[in-house]
């Protein structure tokens, strides 16, 4: 095992060690680069898909086992991304590549490329016997992730609607917990409009966005069902011209958090449905479910009861979880079967100490494998 990870681990660095933050654009596709040859080195098919929208480029790789006269439908789909939120430079300023006892260090280590690693280290070692191979696997290496996926999300969706099982590398959660059921994320932008005056003037004469505004942030976060696992959170506002200026307008942005189709539904005529508080000032709302609610379904019960079953084998006491964060699961749970948190065990995503857990290594490629050699 220590040869396993240590093989693991030299991966893995390679990949952390290109950075790859969603907006350098030259830094993910050079990491695409490598990820597509250590594929094709492997035996699979590659097909890069050129990015666009100022983002960078996706792969899209196939097994050459499992597929009849091109078709992968009823194949296993492996969801995984190559961007991370830190910006270019936080390698060698913030956040260096390192081993502290059990934990490694880096930039995205966590989220996600460790578990994008071990999705292509359990592939290889099914790609090297052929008595393993059976069902077709297809990867897909997005980059943008972490902007919501606005370039890959028509990808992945197309890629589930003839997939059976879809996998997803995130880190798993709380001590090694598998993802079973995410809330859905919706954004919305509101834009409050007022009639401008002069403030010492004719103060009286206008009609304050800003103020328009703020009654309805009060009315919007009160919103928040914690019983019913429904937050909305306003996390940015800006208007006004001036000090000495009535503000005509003023915008905000919103984050929704739901668990259900039903409260999506609920929550987004809510939103859009908001009316003006005060005389002369009117209320505009824009947006919609970024992520659906991923929620847990019979098919996702039985292929997480599946892995439960292949990690006691290997001597792993599994569990699943519900979390508040999205992912490209979200995309795909509605219709497909779909298994998240699948990646390594860490902490510190999105932070200065991201980390993953190197003892997690080796039991969660080859969970795995052994979901690529089992799955009918």
């Amino acid at each position: 095992m220590e040869q396993e990870t240590t093989r693991l681990l030299a991966g893995i660095r390679a990949w952390v060690e290109i950075e790859s933050h969603t907006a350098d654009v030259d830094g993910v596709n050079r990491l695409m680069t490598l990820v597509a040859s250590q594929f094709s080195a492997a035996g699979a098919a590659v097909e890069r898909v050129a990015g666009r929208d100022g983002r960078g480029d996706h792969l899209s790789i196939t097994s050459p086992w499992g597929r009849a006269d091109g078709d992968n439908s009823s194949g296993i789909l492996v969801l995984c991304h190559l961007d991370t939120v830190h910006p270019k430079g936080t390698l060698a300023r913030d956040l260096p590549w390192r081993i502290d006892g059990d934990r490694a260090y880096g930039p995205g280590i966590s989220d996600m490329k460790g578990g994008a690693y071990l999705a292509h280290a359990a592939y290889c070692a099914v790609a090297a016997d052929p008595a393993l191979q059976h069902l077709a696997v297809r990867l897909l290496y997005t980059s943008d992730e972490e902007v919501g996926s606005p370039t890959s999300r028509a990808l992945i969706e197309s890629a589930a609607a003839s997939a059976k099982y879809v996998l997803v590398t995130e880190p798993a959660r709380d001590g090694g917990k598998i993802v079973v059921a995410r809330k859905g994320v919706g954004r919305y932008d509101i834009t409050t409009h007022g009639r401008p005056a002069h403030s010492g003037v004719r103060h009286a004469d206008g009609r304050s966005a800003i103020v328009e505004m703020a009654r309805q942030v009060i009315a919007i976060e009160a919103m928040t069902d914690y019983a019913r696992g429904i937050t909305v959170n306003v996390g940015q506002i800006s208007g006004g011209t001036a000090e000495n200026v009535v503000p005509q307008t003023c915008t905000a942005t919103i984050d929704l958090r739901v668990n259900t189709l039903a409260d999506a539904d609920e929550m987004h005529r809510r939103l859009t449905g908001l009316a003006p508080h005060g005389p002369d000032t009117s209320v505009h709302v824009t947006g919609a479910m970024n992520r659906l609610p991923y929620e847990e379904t019979s098919a996702g019960r039985a292929l997480f009861e599946h892995t439960r079953t292949l990690a006691a084998e290997l001597g792993i006491d599994l569990n699943g979880v519900h979390t508040g964060g999205g992912s490209d699961g979200n995309f795909t749970a509605h219709t497909t079967a779909t298994l998240d948190g699948l990646g390594c065990d860490g902490a510190g995503a999105h932070t200065l100490s991201e980390h993953l857990f190197i003892s997690s290594l080796v039991p969660r490629a080859r969970l795995l494998q052994r979901l690529f050699e089992t799955l009918r």
